[in-house]
């Protein structure tokens, strides 16, 4: 059993926390950013220093590997994002690469012997902040491989032609990743005919892992979803002279058709706990409503529902209750709803799943087995080599915030039992 060290971990913490520093405790690092590629600089820096052979893709997707004894033996990477969201916190997404960091630091540090060569890998444009959509750049990559109904959202030319949400010297990504110091030519990218396995650390995001009192989690799958687009139809008439019995106002159906949906939903979810599975999640996080403003009555609203679980059984049902509300009428408006994304759940390779749960009971840690609502490159990963993602414990369940925390000794027990578990993939057969 080995040890990564506090030390260095909590070195790496500090130093890439001031890559973006916004002044309040986050950062805001953007893909392709100058903040983001000084996060890589200092990547490239600190592998080189211990040997490793660092290459970059062709978009901007780096790699550094420590070559092990197996000429002929095909990769393991460990990888994960360093962009953030605006104002967003210093563990999503780098917490991954500084795991992988970590490990092939301790592998050189203390001489691990391994047949594999071992990689650490940072993707490009997870997070989607400036250059929509998220997971980007792993769509790209694994783009053969995903399921056809997912392809269209991840068309080459389409991810080149991305216009930014926000302040930036390039009209879309095509121009920023041009403009790039860190790409290279499209044979070093991630593909099964290099890379065998798979593992991505990070930090929970929720606070499942704080409210069990466990410190880590071998994550099992990521949740398939719907996320479905919701309008309600009315029509417009002056606030102060239309009768109220008369009025067809889209804002009052929505309110009253997303109170309903509530209750409907949380009694289903009464239902599915009931029977043993987890609960489902649901979100409404867009509402609009059209004109906006005050002295006219709206006759538009629009909002967007997100639903996730693992089983596609609660997920259909899910869907039942959704068409079955949307055909009725609400406050005399008619409701519209349209498919705006969908994934299938993706289970993470049972093999490796395995090596990380050995790895955790092995080490004393306090973990569980867990399940991702969240999207990660991970799960496109899934579709084109065997992959698993381990979970750090979140203070508070708070992510995408400056507030997002993970104590120094959790980032080192992730990257503990991603090392272990990355020496027991490189000692089986079956890879």
């Amino acid at each position: 059993m080995y040890k990564c060290s506090l030390e260095r971990m909590s070195d790496k913490i500090r130093t890439m926390a001031t890559f973006g520093d916004a002044g309040h405790g986050g950062i805001t690092r953007y893909s392709l950013s100058a903040e983001a590629n000084m996060a890589r600089a200092e990547f490239k820096k600190r592998m080189e220093a211990i040997g490793a052979v660092v290459e970059c893709d062709d978009v901007a997707c780096m790699y550094a590997t420590l070559e092990g004894s197996d000429p002929d033996a095909k990769r393991i990477v460990m990888g994960s994002h360093c962009d953030s969201v605006k104002n967003g916190g210093n563990y999503d997404g780098i917490l991954g690469v500084m795991t992988g960091m970590e490990v092939l630091e301790t592998i050189a540090a203390e001489n691990i012997p391994h047949k594999h060569p071992i990689t650490a890998m940072i993707w490009t444009n997870e997070e989607g902040s400036l250059y929509p959509p998220a997971m980007m750049v792993s769509g790209i990559i694994c783009y053969d491989y995903l399921p056809d109904d997912l392809k269209p959202n991840f068309e080459y030319d389409n991810m080149m032609a991305s216009t930014p949400m926000d302040d930036s010297p390039y009209a879309n990504f095509g121009e920023a990743l041009a403009a790039n110091p860190f790409t290279g030519p499209k044979e070093n990218r991630l593909s099964p005919d290099k890379y065998c396995a798979m593992f991505e650390a990070h930090l929970e995001q929720g606070p499942i892992l704080e409210d069990a009192d466990n410190e880590i989690g071998a994550v099992q799958l990521v949740m398939g979803m719907f996320n479905y687009a919701i309008r309600m139809y009315g029509f417009s008439a002056h606030a102060g002279t239309f009768p109220m019995k008369k009025r067809h106002d889209a804002l009052h159906a929505m309110a009253d058709f997303l109170c309903e949906l509530h209750k409907r939903y949380d009694a289903y979810n009464e239902e599915v706990v009931a029977a043993g599975e987890p609960e489902f999640v649901f979100t409404t996080g867009e509402i609009n409503v059209h004109p906006c403003i005050h002295t006219v009555i709206p006759d538009e609203a629009y909002m967007s529902l997100d639903v996730r679980h693992p089983n596609p059984e609660v997920r259909a049902k899910c869907m039942e209750i959704l068409k079955e509300l949307a055909a009725n009428d609400w406050q005399q408006c008619k409701c519209e709803i349209k498919e705006q994304w969908v994934r299938d759940t993706v289970y993470f390779d049972e093999r490796l799943v395995g090596f990380v749960e050995e790895s955790m009971e092995e080490m004393g840690a306090k973990w569980q087995k867990i399940l991702s609502g969240a999207g990660h490159d991970a799960q496109f990963c899934a579709y084109v080599i065997p992959t698993t993602m381990l979970f750090a414990r979140t203070l508070k369940g708070l992510s995408h915030c400056e507030d997002e925390r993970v104590s120094d000794e959790d980032c080192t027990l992730v990257a503990t039992a991603t090392l272990n578990a990355v020496l027991k993939c490189d000692a089986s057969d079956e890879f």
